[in-house]
């Protein structure tokens, strides 16, 4: 299997803030801690992880009702990092929490117990932050009925 490089650049503007850019078009955007160390004007470093996994596992969950010609739209996601200390009193993500909602009822979707038991496994980068940080995630559709 052939692997692929993924970058992205940044460049500092002032303090700490950021530049990230992703190349090939993408628009850039600005990262930045809040205060008191930066002044908040973006993004921060937690808040992209956060986005990141969202992102990842919204996408694998739209991917796999596609699959099977369904229309979930408009899936919804958010997601929660705890974060503490850890035994050396850094703060650290100790655990995420993604929710996702479903823009339609569950009776409106067919395979969706088939889809919920895999589309997890296609995120990569949710797959990927697990090794070290606890994710859980749960799924609900449109009407707020828990199904996974």
């Amino acid at each position: 299997m052939a692997s692929e490089n993924v970058t992205v650049r940044l460049v500092q503007q002032q303090d700490y803030q950021f530049e990230v850019s992703f190349g090939a078009g993408v628009p850039a955007l600005r990262a930045d801690e809040p205060p008191p160390l930066g002044a908040g004007l973006g993004p921060s470093p937690m808040q992209l992880l956060a986005a990141a996994v969202g992102n990842c596992l919204s996408d694998s969950l739209l991917f796999a009702l596609r699959k099977f010609k369904q229309k979930p739209e408009p899936i919804q996601c958010e997601v929660n990092c705890e974060v503490g200390r850890n035994d050396q009193g850094r703060l650290r993500v100790l655990a995420i929490r993604a929710t996702l909602t479903l823009g339609v009822p569950a009776e409106a979707l067919e395979h969706l117990e088939r889809v919920l038991t895999s589309f997890e496994a296609y995120c990569t980068v949710t797959q990927s932050i697990a090794q070290g940080i606890p994710v859980s995630v749960s799924v609900l559709d449109a009407q707020g009925a828990v199904l996974k």
